[in-house]
């Protein structure tokens, strides 16, 4: 396995880690207990307890993204001589600057909705770039058993669709957890006891809109599961689309413990996670959808036998 194929790999997973963290953090109501950013109460290395434990926690894991997805970056650029690879791994590691300016300024300046948000939907796009450079590094690729035509074709245009969607609906969840919209439908799954409850109000609007957007993404991910199963897909991209239909129908159950709940810290931060790893499988198929470029060979120094332990990897 290519090494910079294994630091995208890692990357990946390393960012699914770090949104569940994050979610806990905001749901532990920990995000300001570092007052001072980049230090906490001045110190790198602050006690760890309560809040700080959390907050803090995720800084450091941040940091250490950071520096791995910079030596995948600078690895792509000795092993890989495709230009949309070493374009891509750079633009990530800009994603991941922004990303730290913006943490740091949610701290700065007391959690303004507008960067919380950005602050999130940002993570949610690296997360889906990384994953782009996975499979498309992957020394597998090219090597597997082909796409039929047809089921390409649904997983260029409907993964792709699907993918936008659940990225759309994530953001404007990001939106309801950082407006404070969570409970502005205390019911479900009606909203105030109505079908389609008045929008004039902003947070119920916001908070309707996220559900709306989320049955949407459900319908087309199941339609794209059944469209690849009639049209003859390799095992490997039924069980990943079967898979994602899993995890949606997971979602919804997150979704509708979260609001019963009143917001719970473990329902909230799984629904988070769970966000991000359908998203994470949506990207996979939708990548599949266009034409193999195979990973150039590498020297045997830069290589192993090791098989990736992710759906991602190939």
């Amino acid at each position: 396995m290519p090494l910079h194929h294994r630091g995208f790999v890692v990357s990946v997973v390393w960012t699914l880690g770090l949104l569940f963290l994050g979610s806990v953090v905001h749901a532990t109501e920990s995000s300001l207990a570092c007052p001072d950013w980049p230090t906490c109460f001045g110190s790198y290395l602050p006690e760890m307890e309560g809040g700080v434990f959390w907050e803090h926690l995720h800084r450091l894991v941040a940091g250490g993204l950071i520096l791995l997805f910079g030596v995948a970056t600078w690895q792509s650029f000795r092993l890989d001589d495709r230009r949309w690879v070493r374009r891509a791994a750079v633009a990530g590691m800009a994603f991941l600057a922004v990303q730290a300016t913006l943490g740091g300024l949610t701290v700065i300046y007391l959690l303004p909705d507008a960067v919380s948000t950005s602050h999130l939907s940002l993570a949610f796009i690296f997360l889906a770039l990384a994953t782009v450079l996975t499979v498309g590094t992957s020394p597998r690729r090219g090597r597997r058993e082909a796409i039929p035509e047809r089921a390409r074709g649904s997983l260029r245009v409907w993964g792709t669709v699907a993918a936008v969607l659940v990225f759309a609906q994530s953001v404007i969840g990001a939106l309801v957890r950082h407006t404070d919209a969570g409970m502005a439908c205390p019911d479900i799954p009606t909203c105030i006891g109505e079908w389609v409850p008045p929008l004039s109000n902003s947070l119920i609007a916001t908070h309707f809109v996220h559900r709306v957007t989320g049955v949407l993404a459900t319908l087309v991910v199941i339609g794209l599961a059944a469209a690849l199963l009639r049209s003859g897909a390799p095992r490997r991209v039924a069980r990943l689309a079967l898979g994602a239909v899993g995890v949606v129908l997971a979602q919804m159950t997150l979704g509708i413990l979260s609001v019963t709940t009143a917001l719970a810290v473990i329902p909230v931060s799984l629904h988070t996670l769970g966000a991000a790893l359908l998203l994470t499988m949506l990207t996979v198929l939708a990548t599949w959808g266009w034409p193999d470029e195979p990973a150039p060979e590498t020297s045997a120094d830069s290589t192993d036998t090791l098989e990736p332990a992710t759906a991602a990897a190939g």
